[in-house]
């Protein structure tokens, strides 16, 4: 059953990533066949992904959000879910050309993590699980969507040669997106075609002696990790390994923060050969997606998609959660690195909608809040769940 389920998302995968060029013709063209075509094509793939999700659900016996794997691969489908009831409403086959490589994205990430299937750890043995973490993911997959309509906007309210604050800032966007895959293709590269490994043993957080494998050459480490090789039958002999000498408490993940540093280093390299072989902006670039946008229309589901969102995380990521962590820790709330942010994103969210409600932040400011708000959902996915060590380390 978990062979055919993850044969199920990796050709969702596909069927999404081909469905993009009859979308992007429909976006030129006032003809109906390719956009049906399209919207054909990813109801399957969202059928499947659905089938992935029921099936490893079955072969699990428990909800499949329990690991980073899992649940990034659940936020992908919530994206398309997110997008299809957009389109339902709205019709907006443009949304679609940026929702849909995002939510491929999301999935090419999950691919590198772990795919196997452990037992589930007590704290993680309950109904709530599936309570919480689904809810979350639904109210992400929303989100998302008023993010990509505020990009949208964005690229095509902001001119491409301006020399302004909103200019740079738009760019540096792009920029995070090259890092973002340059962090994927990297990743993929030299842990699989390369098959680079260095091995460190380190005492973690609990004083536990703990093996940590590095893909790329260390620049940061843990303090006082010692260089192995491992000899088969749990035994390691100690070796040289690259170290920069860098090194770090185990409170911070220096595994995640090392590939985040090489994705920064490297992105930087991809960026500028990239400006060098278009002679302009990436912004200016992706603007001809845009192009037809209608921004009013852009404005209303970035505004509405807050609305319904919004109270879904604050159900799945405040209220259940804190019910879930009274069970689990017998306290509501502890200021856990992901509570934490949980909180912060929360307050964003009420200050966004205060904002646009009782000061009029309509329009480019309401998108700029929108695009900010899930930059605050991808750091809590990436850096709070991998960098940050804490009660939900494990997620």
């Amino acid at each position: 059953m978990l062979s055919i389920s993850n044969g199920l998302i990796t050709t969702a995968f596909f069927i999404l990533l081909v469905s993009l060029i009859p979308l992007a013709l429909s976006v030129k063209s006032r003809k109906k066949k390719s956009e049906n075509i399209a919207i054909i094509m990813i109801i399957i793939a969202f059928i499947m992904q659905i089938g992935y999700f029921i099936l490893r659900w079955l072969a699990t016996g428990h909800a499949p959000v329990s690991n980073m794997y899992e649940f990034i691969a659940t936020f992908s489908i919530m994206i398309i879910l997110g997008y299809l009831i957009t389109y339902h409403y709205y019709k907006t086959k443009v949304l679609g050309l940026f929702a849909i490589p995002v939510s491929l994205l999301l999935i090419a990430y999950g691919s590198l993590f772990s795919t196997d299937v452990n037992p589930l750890i007590p704290s993680l043995q309950s109904n709530w699980l599936a309570i919480h973490v689904i809810t979350v993911t639904i109210s992400y997959g929303i989100l998302s969507m008023s993010a990509v309509a505020g990009l949208i906007y964005l690229l095509k309210a902001i001119p491409e040669k301006e020399k302004s604050w909103r200019a740079r800032m738009l760019e540096m966007i792009m920029f995070g997106l090259v890092i973002v895959l340059v962090y994927i293709g990297t990743t993929l590269v030299m842990k699989g075609a390369v098959g680079y490994s260095d091995e460190f043993m380190y005492n973690n957080q609990r004083g536990e002696t703990t093996i940590a494998e590095y893909y790329l050459p260390s620049l940061v480490n843990y303090a006082d990790a010692i260089p192995v090789e491992y000899l088969g039958d749990n035994q390691y002999e100690q070796v040289d390994h690259f170290h920069s000498g860098i090194n770090l408490p185990p409170v911070i993940n220096s595994q995640s923060l090392n590939t985040v540093i090489w994705s920064i280093i490297l992105g930087l390299i991809v960026y500028g050969l990239l400006r060098l072989i278009l002679r302009k902006r990436l912004m200016a670039f992706v603007k001809p997606l845009a192009n037809k946008a209608d921004l009013n229309l852009m404005d209303e589901v970035g505004y509405r998609s807050v609305i319904i969102g919004f109270p879904l995380f604050a159900l799945g990521g405040i209220l259940f959660a804190g019910i879930w962590a009274q069970l689990a820790w017998s306290r509501f709330w502890g200021w856990d690195p992901k509570e934490t942010w949980a909180f912060i994103t929360f307050m964003f969210y009420t200050v966004f909608l205060h904002l646009r409600l009782n000061r009029g932040y309509e329009g480019e400011k309401s998108a700029w809040l929108a695009v900010i708000g899930f930059i605050l959902i991808l750091f809590n996915l990436i850096a709070i769940n991998l960098i940050v060590a804490g009660l939900h380390s494990y997620a």
